[in-house]
C-alpha cells in the first residue's frame, strides 16, 4: 500500500446512513468545530446519545416526504445532500464528473481527471478494488504534482461529496459527504469502506431491478465547497500545532500589571515560595519562550502541591491570593499601589432614614464583584439586583443615633470602578431543595461593550465616561463535580479574541467568546433527541455545560494605558541571565545525555579529602561533590590516556602531573573501598584501564597520592616494586580520634615494612602530627632510600598513644604494639587510627558532658549519626530558631534533649518535641518522656505510639515549656470555647492544668486571659456539649478527671435575665438543627422562658441571647424538640405563648395557640430547636475538593 492510501485506511472511516440523526444534529450545531460530517469521528461532548429517545407523531394525513433528487441533477443533489454550514462564508465552489467506461480495467489505484476550485486543483482518487478492503474506496485528492508542489503552509477548508451512479439511470446512487482540512501532509480524504463491491456489480442495486455498475460503466462526481477560516483553526487536528507561532503573539494581555510586577525587586530572592518571583519568571518566559510553559513554580508558590493540580481550585479564590501577595511585595518598592490603581474600585454600604437627615455609610475598596446569575437574564439586571434599595420600616425600623427608630433605606452603591473590572458570575449556589451545591446553567448575556454609569452614586466623579470593553471571559465547562477552565481573551485593542485552553491557544470568533458562553438551552436540537452529552458528567443535558463564570472589562478611555506595549526592557535583568543560565545548564545536560557514550565518569579523592572528611573510611562515597568534603567527579573521554587525566586532576590539586599518582581503588568484601595499587602504565587509554582494573557494575575509582619529596627535581615516590627478596612497603592511612574535641580526622599516609612492629608506627604518626618525639619514640635518623624509617635497635617502651585497626563500620579494634604488621594483617589501604592516652582527670571530664572517650564509641556514633532538623512549633520571623543537630539514633530522650537545650541554651527539661507530618509538614503528635525509647524509634518507629509512614525521619518540632517536662505531665491541655457575643462567634482558649484538678483551675486561667473583672468571673459557666447539644453544666468543684479528653467545652458569663430570673421563670437548653432533630449543629445554649408571654416577644430576647440579628434570624425556625433523637418536632409561631404553669404547678413548656388555646402541651425535659440551614458543611475543606480533569 502506497503511503497515501495506508494512511487513509488507517482513519478507519465509515460512511453514515443517510438519515443518521446526528449527521443532521451535527450540521445544525457547527460541524465545523468539531470536524465532523460524513464519515469524520466526532467527539462525543456534542453528539447525542448512540440511541436517542424517539418521539412517534401520528396524524390523520399522511405523510409526504420530498422526491429523491436524480444524481444528474447537481442543484438538486447539493441541496439536498450537502446542506451549506451556518455561521460559515463560502469563497468557491464546483461540481465535477469523472466518467467510467472500463471499470474492471482500472488500476489498482486511479486518478480522475483534475478540475479546479479556489486556484486550486483537484481530483477523485479512486481504489476500485478497495484499499485492502472489500468495498470500492473513494476519496478527494488535492491535484499538485510534486513539481508544483503549494507552500508547507498551504490549507483548504473543504466540505465535500463523492457520489457514485448508475450512467444510464441517475435514480440509482450512492453518496458520502465530509468536511476536512487539507494540507500538504492530509491531502486527500474520504471513505475506506465507500460502496460494496459485491452489491456494486449485482442487480438489484437497493431493490432498483439494476446494477450500480452496468457494462463497466459507472460516473463520480464531486461536489466541492471551499470554505472562509474565520478563526485559523477550523477542523484543524492540532498535530504539530505551535500556538505562539501560529497565531503570531505572546497571548497574554494586561500589559501594565505585568509591567508593575516587573518592578518588584527580586535578584536576590529564588526560593519556590517567592510568588513575585515566579510570576516575574512565568511573564517572562510566557514573553521570550517558543514553547508552553508551565505554571508549576507559580503554584508551588502558593502553596499547592502535585495532588493540588488533580483538585478543582476556584479561580476567584487564586485571583485574590495572587493579588495578597503582590500588594504584600510591592509595599516600599516602585510598583508600591499599582495593583490598586488598575483593579480596586470603590462601594458605599448605607442606611438613609426617610423622614429625618441621617446617614450611616461606608465606603470599601473592591477588587471583583460578584453578581448574582439565578434570577437575572443579563448583566445590567444583575447590577440592578446588586444596588437594589431594601426598605427598613415597621418592626424593621432602623435606630438612628440621636433620632430613634426611623423608616429608613438601606443598599450598596458603587462610588467608582476600577480601570480593570473584574466580574464573578455567581454560577455556583446552593439549592435547598436538593441539599447541595449546584451549578447554574441558565442562560445569561452579557455585552462586548457596557456602560457602568447607571450604578454609580450621584456624587461619583464621571469626568470620563465609564465605558468597558469585553477582553477576557473565563469559561467553566461541566458541573460542580467535574469540569475544566479555558478563557477567552482579547490581548490587543482592536484585536481578536484567542481561546486559551492549556498549551493551546487558538483564534476565536466573537460568537465563540460570547453567545456561545452565554450558557442556556441547545439550539435547533433534533425532535426527541434526549440533548448533549456532557464530556466530564457523560449524561446528557439540554443545557450547555460551558458557561461564563468570570468577566473581564477594561475601560475605554485606559485600554492602551491597560494595554501598553512591554517589551525587552521593561523585564528586569536578572530575569534573562538566571535563565539563560537554567537553559545553558539544560542543553549541556542534554548535549551530555547524548554523547554519554563516549565519556565515562571517574570519581577521584585527594589526601585533603581524606584529612577534611570525619567518618568511616577514606571518604564518603556517595556525598555531593558541590558540597566537599566529598570525591571530585570527572566526565573524561574514554579514548583519552590515563596521562591526560592525570594531568587533569594534577591542575585541580595544584600540582604538576609529575607530583600525582593515580591508584585504583577496589571494593573489599568487609564493603570497604580502599586502594588497591598505582596505575603501571600511563599510555593506555582511559577506557582500557576500565577494563582492565574496574568491576564493570562498579564506578570507576582513584586514590590521587601526591608527594613533595623531590631529588634534581624529580618527584621521589616509596618503591613499591622492589628488588626480589625484598618485600614491598605497605601503605597505611593514618586518623586521629581527638577526644577534647570530639572529632575522627585523617591526617595522611604513611609507609611501612611488612615485619615492623606496630609500635614502630608511632614516630611516622606523630612527624605527622608535628609533635616532638617522647622518650619513647623510636630514632629517626636512619632513613631507608624508600622514605621509610629503619627498624629500631631495640624494642620501644610502651606508647603513649593506642592504635586501633578501622576494620568495618562495626569493627574497630585495638591494635598490639609488639605483633608485625604481617601478623596483624595490615595490607595496602588499610586505616589505623590513634588516640592519645588520656588521664583520669580529662576522661572523667569529657565523660561528664555527654562526649566520648573511646574511638570505638565514636565509630558507633558515626554509624548511628543522623542530622536533625529542629524547628519551633510556634512560628517565629527568626531564621536561626530553624536549626540542624547531628545526633545518634541511639540517643535517649534526655540525651537529645539536652544536645538541643545546649544548642538553644536553655534548660532541657523546658523542652518538648512534637514529630512532624511527611505530606504536610505540619506538627502530628507531641513527643512522650520516655528513658527506654531511642531517637531512631521515635523518628522511624514500626511499631507503637509513633508508627506512620506518613512521618518524616530527619525532623522534630520543639517548644519551649513555662514548666518542666515532669510538671508538664501532671497537667492536661482542655480546650474551652470562650462565647463572647452569644453563640455567632466563639474564641478557643487552651489551658494547661492539672490532671487531678477542678473546673476552678480552668476559671482562673479563663479571667486571666480575658482580664475578666471578680464580678463577671463570678457569673462565668462552663459547661460541655456532645453532638451539638449541652449534656451536663459544671460547679467550681466538678473534678477534671471526668472531663474526656476531646470534649467540647464552653464558657460564657451568665445572662443577666437568667441571674434575675423569677420563679415562674424556666431555663431550657437550645440547639440549633438543620431540617431534622437528627442533624444537630453550632453552639447549644441555655434560655429563659417565661410564662405567658408571647412567642414573638420571646424571640426578641432569643435574638438578643443569640445573637443572630436581621434576615439571619427572620430565616429561623423554632420548635420543641423531645430528647428523643427520632422525636417529630413541633414548630412554634408567632401566635403561641411559650411557657406556663400545669395543674400540679410544675413549670411545663407548651405550645398554646389564641385561636385554639392548647394544641400541645411538651414534657418537662424538652429542648427548644432552632432549625436554620448549616452553613458550615456547605464549604467543604480543600481535601474533599472535587476532580477536575
Amino acid at each position: 500500500m502506497d503511503p497515501v492510501s495506508h494512511d487513509l485506511d488507517s482513519q478507519n472511516l465509515e460512511s453514515r446512513p443517510e438519515k443518521d440523526p446526528t449527521a443532521d444534529l451535527e450540521t445544525q450545531l457547527g460541524a465545523m468545530q468539531i470536524g465532523g460530517g460524513g464519515d469524520m469521528l466526532i467527539d462525543d461532548y456534542d453528539v447525542g446519545d448512540e440511541k436517542p429517545d424517539v418521539a412517534i407523531i401520528t396524524h390523520d394525513d399522511p405523510i409526504h416526504e420530498p422526491a429523491k433528487p436524480m444524481a444528474d441533477d447537481y442543484d438538486a443533489m447539493k441541496e439536498r445532500h450537502l446542506p451549506m454550514l451556518p455561521d460559515l462564508e463560502v469563497l468557491h465552489e464546483t461540481i465535477n464528473t469523472w466518467h467510467i467506461e472500463d471499470y474492471r480495467k482500472l488500476p489498482k489505484k486511479a486518478r480522475g481527471p483534475k478540475f479546479e476550485c479556489g486556484g486550486h486543483p483537484w481530483r477523485i482518487l479512486l481504489f476500485p478494488h478497495g484499499n485492502n478492503v472489500e468495498y470500492a474506496s473513494l476519496y478527494l485528492e488535492q491535484g499538485h504534482e510534486e513539481e508544483d508542489k503549494p507552500s508547507e503552509d498551504w490549507y483548504a477548508c473543504v466540505q465535500f461529496m463523492l457520489v457514485m451512479w448508475n450512467k444510464n439511470d441517475p435514480s440509482i446512487y450512492a453518496h458520502q459527504s465530509a468536511n476536512h482540512r487539507f494540507n500538504t501532509d492530509e491531502s486527500d480524504w474520504g471513505f475506506t469502506r465507500y460502496a460494496e463491491l459485491r452489491r456494486m456489480f449485482s442487480a438489484p442495486w437497493d431493490g432498483s431491478g439494476r446494477s450500480m455498475v452496468e457494462n463497466d460503466a459507472v460516473n463520480l462526481t464531486a461536489y466541492l465547497r471551499i470554505y472562509k477560516d474565520p478563526t485559523g483553526v477550523l477542523w484543524h487536528k492540532f498535530i504539530n500545532y505551535n500556538s505562539k507561532k501560529e497565531t503570531g503573539m505572546s497571548l497574554y494581555f494586561t500589559n501594565a500589571f505585568r509591567k508593575a510586577i516587573y518592578l518588584i525587586p527580586t535578584e536576590n530572592e529564588t526560593q519556590k515560595k517567592n510568588s513575585a518571583w515566579a510570576l516575574q519568571r512565568l511573564f517572562y518566559l510566557l514573553q521570550t519562550s517558543e514553547d508552553a510553559v508551565s505554571t508549576q513554580e507559580l503554584t508551588a508558590s502558593f502553596g499547592w502541591e502535585t495532588k493540588d493540580i488533580f483538585l478543582q481550585q476556584d479561580v476567584q479564590e487564586l485571583s485574590r491570593i495572587l493579588m495578597e501577595r503582590m500588594e504584600a511585595r510591592m509595599k516600599g518598592t516602585d510598583a508600591e499601589n499599582a495593583l490598586a490603581k488598575m483593579f480596586v474600585g470603590k462601594m458605599k454600604t448605607y442606611i438613609s432614614c426617610i423622614n429625618v437627615d441621617y446617614e450611616s455609610s461606608k465606603i470599601e475598596d473592591f477588587w471583583d464583584v460578584q453578581l448574582n446569575v439565578r434570577g437575572n437574564r443579563n448583566l445590567d439586571e444583575s447590577f440592578r439586583d446588586y444596588i437594589q434599595v431594601e426598605t427598613l420600616e415597621g418592626e424593621n425600623k432602623y435606630f438612628a443615633e440621636g433620632h430613634g427608630l426611623q423608616d429608613a433605606r438601606k443598599g450598596v452603591i458603587f462610588e467608582s470602578f476600577p480601570q480593570v473590572l473584574h466580574l464573578q458570575l455567581k454560577r455556583f449556589e446552593y439549592d435547598i431543595n436538593r441539599d447541595a451545591m449546584m451549578k447554574i446553567n441558565d442562560r445569561y448575556e452579557f455585552p462586548e461593550v457596557f456602560d457602568a454609569s447607571p450604578y454609580l452614586s450621584e456624587n461619583a466623579d464621571r469626568s470620563e465616561p465609564y465605558l468597558y470593553q469585553l477582553h477576557g471571559v473565563l469559561v467553566h465547562s461541566g458541573d460542580l463535580t467535574a469540569g475544566h477552565y479555558y478563557a477567552f481573551l482579547k490581548p490587543a485593542v482592536n484585536g481578536h479574541f484567542y481561546k486559551f485552553d492549556d498549551d493551546k491557544v487558538t483564534r476565536a470568533t466573537l460568537k465563540e467568546a460570547l453567545e456561545e458562553n452565554f450558557g442556556g438551552e441547545y439550539a435547533n436540537l433534533v425532535n426527541g433527541h434526549a440533548g448533549i452529552r456532557n464530556p466530564y458528567t457523560r449524561t446528557l443535558s439540554t443545557k450547555r455545560s460551558m458557561s461564563a463564570y468570570m468577566l473581564v472589562y477594561i475601560r475605554k478611555s485606559r485600554e492602551k494605558d491597560i494595554l501598553v506595549d512591554v517589551g525587552e526592557v521593561d523585564s528586569p535583568t536578572h530575569l534573562a541571565r538566571q535563565l539563560n543560565e537554567e537553559r545553558a545548564a539544560l542543553e549541556k545536560r542534554r548535549k551530555d545525555r547524548e554523547e554519554a557514550h563516549l565519556y565515562l565518569s571517574i570519581s577521584v579523592v585527594t589526601e585533603r579529602d581524606f584529612k577534611a572528611y570525619q567518618g568511616f573510611d577514606l571518604i564518603d562515597w556517595g556525598a555531593d561533590s558541590t558540597a566537599p568534603p566529598a570525591p571530585q567527579t570527572y566526565r573524561v573521554l574514554r579514548a583519552s590516556t590515563v596521562a591526560d587525566f592525570t594531568k587533569i586532576v594534577a591542575e585541580s590539586m595544584q600540582l604538576p602531573a609529575e607530583q600525582v599518582r593515580l591508584w585504583v581503588m577496589v571494593n573489599r568484601q568487609n564493603k570497604t573501598i580502599r586502594p588497591d595499587q598505582p596505575l603501571p602504565d600511563l599510555t593506555m587509554t582511559v577506557n582500557e584501564a576500565y577494563a582492565r582494573y574496574s568491576n564493570r557494575d562498579k564506578p570507576f575509582r582513584f586514590w590521587a597520592e601526591s608527594t613533595t619529596n623531590l631529588a634534581d627535581g624529580k618527584p621521589q615516590w616509596p618503591n613499591i616494586n622492589p628488588s626480589p627478596g625484598i618485600s614491598p612497603p605497605i601503605l597505611i592511612f593514618i586518623k586521629y580520634f581527638n577526644a577534647e574535641d570530639q572529632t575522627l580526622r585523617g591526617i595522611g599516609h604513611i609507609y611501612m615494612k611488612r615485619t615492623s612492629k606496630v609500635a614502630e608506627m608511632i614516630p611516622s604518626i606523630q612527624q605527622l602530627m608535628g609533635w616532638s618525639p617522647g622518650k619513647d619514640s623510636i630514632s629517626t635518623s636512619s632513613v631507608l632510600s624508600n622514605g621509610l624509617p629503619s627498624p629500631p635497635n631495640s624494642t620501644p617502651g610502651p606508647p603513649s598513644m593506642q592504635l586501633y585497626e578501622e576494620i568495618k563500620q562495626s569493627m574497630i579494634e585495638p591494635m598490639k604494639a609488639k605483633s608485625t604488621l604481617q601478623q596483624a594483617e595490615i595490607q595496602d589501604g588499610d586505616i589505623v587510627c590513634f588516640q592519645r592516652l588520656l588521664s583520669e582527670k580529662v576522661t572523667a571530664a569529657i565523660a561528664s558532658t555527654g562526649g566520648y572517650t573511646d574511638p570505638r564509641e565514636f565509630y558507633d556514633y558515626l554509624q548511628n549519626r543522623i542530622i536533625v532538623r529542629f524547628s519551633p512549633k510556634l512560628a517565629t520571623e527568626r531564621e536561626d530558631d530553624d536549626f540542624t543537630l547531628a545526633l545518634s539514633r541511639k540517643m535517649s530522650y534526655d540525651q537529645f534533649s539536652a544536645k538541643v537545650g545546649e544548642h538553644l541554651k536553655v534548660d532541657p527539661t523546658h523542652l518538648r518535641f512534637t514529630t512532624v507530618l511527611a505530606s504536610t509538614g505540619k506538627p502530628k503528635q507531641p513527643v512522650r518522656r520516655n528513658q527506654v525509647t531511642t531517637l531512631s524509634q521515635i523518628l522511624m518507629p514500626t511499631l507503637g505510639t509513633y508508627a506512620n509512614s506518613n512521618q518524616r525521619s530527619d525532623a522534630l518540632y520543639y517548644e519551649i515549656l513555662e514548666m518542666s517536662l515532669s510538671e508538664l505531665e501532671t497537667k492536661r491541655n482542655i480546650r474551652v470555647n470562650w462565647l463572647p457575643e452569644g453563640v455567632v462567634r466563639e474564641e478557643p482558649i487552651d489551658i494547661l492544668a492539672p490532671k487531678n484538678g477542678v473546673i476552678q483551675d480552668l476559671i482562673m486561667p479563663i479571667q486571666k486571659r480575658l482580664n475578666l473583672s471578680d464580678e463577671a468571673t463570678s457569673a462565668l459557666r462552663i459547661y460541655e456539649s456532645h453532638g451539638c447539644k449541652v449534656i451536663k453544666e459544671f460547679s467550681a468543684n466538678s473534678v477534671l478527671v471526668s472531663i474526656p479528653d476531646y470534649a467540647t467545652l464552653y464558657a460564657e458569663i451568665i445572662p443577666e435575665e437568667e441571674r434575675e430570673a423569677g420563679d415562674q421563670d424556666r431555663a431550657i437548653y437550645a440547639f440549633h438543627f438543620d431540617k431534622e432533630p437528627s442533624k444537630p449543629h453550632g453552639v447549644p445554649f441555655k434560655f429563659v422562658v417565661k410564662p405567658g408571654e408571647l412567642f414573638k416577644d420571646t424571640k426578641e430576647r432569643l435574638s438578643q441571647r443569640t445573637g443572630i440579628k436581621g434576615k439571619q434570624f427572620d430565616k429561623l425556625k423554632f420548635a420543641l424538640c423531645q430528647r428523643s433523637v427520632y422525636s417529630r418536632p413541633t414548630y412554634l409561631n408567632d401566635g403561641m405563648m411559650a411557657a406556663r404553669s400545669n395543674i400540679s404547678g410544675r413549670k411545663e413548656l407548651i405550645s398554646v395557640s389564641l385561636e385554639d388555646d392548647i394544641c400541645a402541651m411538651a414534657r418537662s425535659d424538652d429542648q427548644l430547636g432552632l432549625d436554620h440551614v448549616n452553613r458550615t458543611r456547605l464549604f467543604p475543606a480543600k481535601g474533599d475538593s472535587i476532580f477536575i480533569r
